[in-house]
């Protein structure tokens, strides 16, 4: 009876958390990928595309966004976690305005979602929830993100607590109760940016 329980018990730890990576080497250049839905929080023409990029940290594509809007995102609208992680590897390639990339999750329509941020314009991390379509900040933090450079932007979250991390240092841990539940992960950009994404990972606890 004891090696059933722990028989079902390790089945149900392992039916409960997953992790997930997508590269996008699968998907047909010059199209969003399968399964990703686009748009923008405020005004804007988003163009999220996947191109071929030699530099790519899994070659040969990566999903870039080309466009400009307010907020451009780009997300997994089937995805539903509400404790894990959600981890980017992203390259700031051009912008007047802004060059940044950046990860969202708990994302539950484009004018409600987390979302955390590297910024090479600015050299920071931050971190915002967006409410009702106003983006909201929650913390910067100095940070040096060279462009045309890539970064590995990582964020944990279990309820409240939140931390960001980028290339494996911690920038931001902190609690922040605004947005709960379980809500899809994904993308995110700001005005001008021309970033390229590449192995996009999420999970669950």
């Amino acid at each position: 009876m004891k090696e059933a329980c722990i028989a079902m018990a390790s089945i149900f730890a392992t039916s409960a958390a997953f992790a997930e990576t997508v590269n996008f080497d699968g998907d047909n250049p010059g199209a969003l990928p399968a399964a990703w839905q686009q748009g923008v929080t405020g005004k804007g023409a988003p163009r999220w595309a996947v191109r071929q990029d030699e530099s790519a940290p899994s070659k040969p594509n990566v999903l870039q966004q080309s466009g400009s809007g307010t907020f451009p995102w780009c997300v997994l609208p089937k995805t539903r976690v509400a404790d894990g992680f959600v981890e980017v590897r992203f390259k700031a390639l051009s912008g007047r305005e802004d060059q940044a990339g950046g990860v969202v999750w708990r994302w539950k329509d484009g004018d409600n979602y987390y979302v955390a941020r590297a910024n090479a314009l600015e050299n920071n991390v931050s971190l915002y929830y967006t409410e009702n379509g106003r983006r909201n900040t929650i913390k910067y933090v100095d940070a040096p993100v060279p462009p045309k450079v890539w970064h590995a932007l990582r964020v944990e979250f279990s309820g409240a607590r939140i931390k960001v991390a980028l290339n494996g240092k911690t920038y931001i841990d902190l609690e922040d109760a605004h947005i709960s539940g379980a809500g899809a992960v994904g993308l995110w950009t700001k005005a001008d940016s021309v970033t390229a994404f590449d192995d996009f990972s999420y999970g669950s606890k």
